[in-house]
């Protein structure tokens, strides 16, 4: 392919060596995620340039025909996209150029590569945010669905991977619900404060020319124009803010990923993930691991080192626009396309897993999951409760010497520790009485877990069949 002059090559008198081209392209990165998004702006900016005078309308219309051509060659995969030609940007207007010459020229009129670009990644974030934003309700509809499905079923609660006490899987489940829905929260206000327009902004003082950037920012559906030039072109906030929000998804991500690995393995045994979300092994043939999960996991690591990435790349940044942030788009492209994967394999994931309702409750004695209803039984007594807490520990203590569970204690047993023992103890003790004596708001209460149920159902739009 013949070399040709670069648009910006007025004051060169020599080429460019080839390595630096290599070094210094975007275009196989960024062509196939901002095309369309560049090619919006263009049209946008076409139709402003006109309406001011500063092209004709004749200008315009070829302007809008050809791009119209270009999006049709790129989708078909005509389209050719030139190294030499650095980035998505001068691809497109070199295409046109070629395709209708002068008119093409004028296009440029106004606008800077450097608001271009930060124009084009705007459109795109906020594209993705929808994307993600679909994915997090996927998923917690899923998570719903498991919940209902699972009615009634008591687990072990744990803190510090020690048993705690006794809950219900359906309140464990909606917890994550809950994650999820701040997740979808923080998007939607990165969205709300990315949603500013920088095209007019130019390379970083704006412009003499008389242009209309409220009429851009219209067309282009933002809320206004950025106040600020320079920070217009400069600043890349709104793509940190998304990465930081893609982290905090990965960890909660990651946090549910490794307690299904977990309750997947034979040592707990709560769940059995279906053949169509396991894989084998190699050599051992009577594995049957839950990899989904495990990357997920492990894909965690790499949304959260995307969000590293960009942090050091802008931490020492003079002012305006600075050629690092051609680094930005990749960590960005990467970010979203592993969240979005991890939310959609990890909705599958909940859709094909089943929990073992036996193996679950024959688990249950284990670990006194009942001893701080027990406290809470003294507490109503009238025992303050950390004279409560020391009795019920020697309470358990004799447990563990007698090799039984706390309502295998007789009364005998229990006045021998304190008199304050009655009758009515053995109502607070085993796990179904522990669970039914939850009754603060949000607590695992049965009661409290199906006003949840009903809220998320609600908002979810989920119908309870």
């Amino acid at each position: 392919m013949e070399k040709e002059s670069k648009l910006w090559g007025g004051r060169f008198e020599g080429g460019v060596y080839e390595s630096v081209e290599r070094f210094t392209e975007s275009v196989s990165f960024e062509a196939e995620e901002l095309w369309m998004h560049d090619i919006r702006g263009s049209l946008a900016h076409a139709n402003m340039l006109a309406a001011l005078g500063l092209i004709t309308e004749w200008d315009r219309d070829q302007i809008i025909e050809g791009l119209s051509k270009i999006k049709k060659m790129i989708e078909s995969g005509e389209f050719v996209w030139r190294k030499d030609r650095e980035d998505v940007h001068m691809n497109i207007e070199a295409a046109l150029t070629d395709m209708i010459g002068e008119p093409a020229k004028k296009l440029h009129t106004a606008r800077s590569r450097n608001d271009q670009v930060v124009t084009d990644l705007r459109l795109w974030c906020r594209d993705a945010i929808d994307r993600i934003l679909t994915r997090i309700k996927q998923l917690q509809v899923q998570l719903v669905l498991l919940a209902l499905r699972n009615d009634g079923l008591i687990i072990p609660g744990y803190t510090h991977l020690q048993r705690a006490q006794p809950i219900l899987l359906q309140h464990l489940l909606l917890s994550y619900v809950e994650q999820l829905q701040r997740d979808a929260g923080r998007l939607i206000d990165c969205k709300e404060r990315l949603n500013f327009c920088p095209l007019g902004a130019c390379a970083l003082a704006g412009t003499g020319l008389p242009i209309d950037r409220l009429m851009t920012s219209q067309e282009l559906a933002f809320t206004a124009p950025l106040r600020n030039s320079i920070d217009a072109v400069s600043d890349r906030d709104f793509v940190l803010e998304l990465l930081s929000a893609n982290s905090i998804t990965a960890v909660h991500l990651s946090r549910l990923g490794e307690e299904w690995v977990l309750w997947a393995s034979e040592e707990f045994s709560f769940i059995t993930p279906s053949d169509s979300v396991s894989t084998g092994s190699s050599i051992m043939p009577q594995k049957k691991n839950p990899d989904p999960m495990e990357l997920v996991r492990g894909k965690s690591a790499r949304v959260i080192g995307d969000l590293v990435s960009l942090l050091v790349l802008c931490k020492g940044l003079p002012s305006a626009y600075n050629r690092d942030l051609q680094e930005d788009k990749e960590p960005l492209f990467d970010s979203v396309k592993a969240i979005i994967g991890m939310l959609e394999v990890t909705s599958v994931f909940a859709a094909n897993i089943t929990f073992n309702h036996e193996r679950i409750r024959s688990s249950l004695p284990a670990g006194y999951l009942d001893a701080t209803t027990l406290a809470d039984y003294l507490v109503k007594k009238g025992m303050p409760f950390r004279t409560s807490h020391e009795v019920v520990g020697r309470t358990v203590a004799l447990c563990v010497a007698k090799k039984c569970q706390l309502s295998d204690l007789s009364l005998d047993d229990l006045w021998g520790i304190n008199s304050i023992f009655e009758k009515d103890v053995y109502d607070f003790l085993g796990v179904e009485n522990a669970v039914n004596k939850f009754t603060s708001h949000g607590s695992t209460g049965s009661a409290e877990v199906q006003k949840q149920l009903q809220f998320w159902c609600s908002k979810l739009e989920i119908t309870n069949s």
